[in-house]
């Protein structure tokens, strides 16, 4: 076993990255410390979705984090299929129903129009983000934890090492080596690194309803294959989707909408079933049935980060990894298998150097292997979500089937370890 790291991290954030990355520097032998705001772990929502990339991301760091993904992963009844799309609006069809484009199948409003398949599979699927929290927070142990720690600020050490020294809410303080800001999307870190402007989040121009349907309840309205399956309905300004979570015991369901502003301070407000069903009004009676029953009504405003010039900073040492980095819309279902892949290849750049002195050139590595793909996602999944809402293509079915079939693959069949070895050897420059 090598030798403990001659220098320490701080982590600040205890979700899904921060713990990730906790995971995979602890199994390193880099001492490091997880600074978490709240007075315990846990995650907001329900279910969160991971591509092949990100699966193979987790054995790379770890077997024992796909054995804990393993442990609460739910898989549509149809492992290979991301998505079966449809749609939903019933503004697409003529007099009789059936959808323009599709008069020669017959193809009606909320009848399925194409698939879209996993590639290279490795287990893809969605879990309940607390859930795997939990198989997270077994893979280290809870000296590194430091819970109801509001960070307020970062500055230099006064000793001239380039150390970081957190301050945060309660009036303590932290020096370490380098801080890792793994702090979602209103990121305190990213604040302090990029300043205020760059360092807050922009309204996308969607927002999102969420909801749970118990399973059975679903099935009962849709039928099996429809209900344990992962649908998409697509339509004007507006889409919908719904899968299983909670190893099938509950269907999912997030309805997109549209609007200019979101002038609400809190992005997460209360809402009532006539406001969802004002905002599809003009769909089928699946989307609306599906609406009807949705419980816990909630509407999520979604947000993005603007492109960040640099992921880190050195005076003093700070990262930013995950959403702090690159904070996206939900469109690709690609987010958090980004962070998983961040934490991949930051985790092992930092544990490869020898002193805190070469944490820098460790940083610098990771900025340029992983900021071009990372704020590639954020913009896709802006065109993603216009795509399914007739804007990006209009309603041209055949040119939204092209689009979608060939816009995954580029996320899910990247080769992780040759941008490791890219990485490394910028390192070693």
């Amino acid at each position: 076993m090598s030798s403990t790291k001659p220098f320490d991290i701080a982590i600040v954030g205890g979700g899904i990255s921060g713990l990730t990355l906790a995971i995979s520097l602890f199994k390193q032998n880099v001492p490091v410390t997880v600074y978490e705001s709240a007075s315990k772990f846990g995650e907001i929502g329900a279910g969160v979705g991971f591509g092949p990339n990100a699966v193979r991301a987790m054995a790379l760091i770890s077997p024992e984090i796909v054995e804990g993904f393993k442990r609460c992963v739910t898989h549509g009844e149809s492992e290979e299929d991301w998505f079966t799309v449809r749609i939903g609006d019933h503004r697409k069809a003529g007099p009789d129903g059936v959808l323009r484009q599709k008069e020669t199948k017959g193809l009606k409003v909320g009848d399925p129009i194409f698939e879209i398949h996993y590639t290279n599979n490795d287990l893809a699927g969605g879990v309940h983000r607390a859930h795997f929290l939990d198989e997270l927070l077994k893979l280290i142990p809870d000296s590194v934890s430091r819970l109801g720690k509001r960070l307020v600020d970062i500055t230099a050490a006064a000793d001239g090492s380039q150390d970081a020294v957190l301050h945060f809410a309660d009036g303590t303080t932290a020096q370490h080596s380098a801080v890792i800001g793994c702090d979602g999307i209103k990121s305190k870190t990213r604040e302090i690194l990029l300043g205020a402007d760059e360092g807050r989040a922009i309204f996308s121009g969607k927002y999102a309803y969420r909801g749970l349907i118990p399973m059975e309840k679903a099935v009962e309205m849709l039928g099996r294959k429809i209900a344990g399956n992962s649908q998409m309905y697509m339509g004007y300004h507006g889409h919908l989707l719904t899968f299983p979570i909670e190893k099938g015991k509950t269907m999912n369901v997030v309805a997109f909408s549209s609007r200019e502003t979101w002038t609400d301070p809190q992005w997460v407000v209360k809402t009532s079933k006539e406001k969802m069903l004002s905002d599809f009004s003009t769909w089928g009676p699946t989307v609306n049935t599906i609406i009807t029953a949705m419980e816990k009504r909630d509407i999520w405003a979604l947000f993005n980060h603007p492109p960040a010039k640099t992921y880190y900073g050195l005076s003093p040492r700070i990262c930013l990894l995950g959403d702090a980095a690159h904070a996206t819309t939900p469109h690709q279902g690609s987010g958090a298998g980004m962070c998983i892949e961040d934490c991949y290849i930051l985790g092992r750049l930092v544990a490869e150097v020898a002193s805190a002195q070469d944490l820098g050139r460790a940083f610098q590595a990771y900025d340029e292997v992983r900021r071009p793909r990372t704020q590639k996602l954020v913009k896709t999944s802006r065109d993603a979500g216009m795509l399914y809402e007739f804007e990006l293509e209009g309603d041209d079915l055949e040119a939204i089937e092209r689009n979608f079939k060939a816009r995954m693959n580029w996320i899910w069949d990247a080769d992780l370890q040759q941008d490791l070895e890219e990485a490394l050897s910028m390192l070693a420059r």
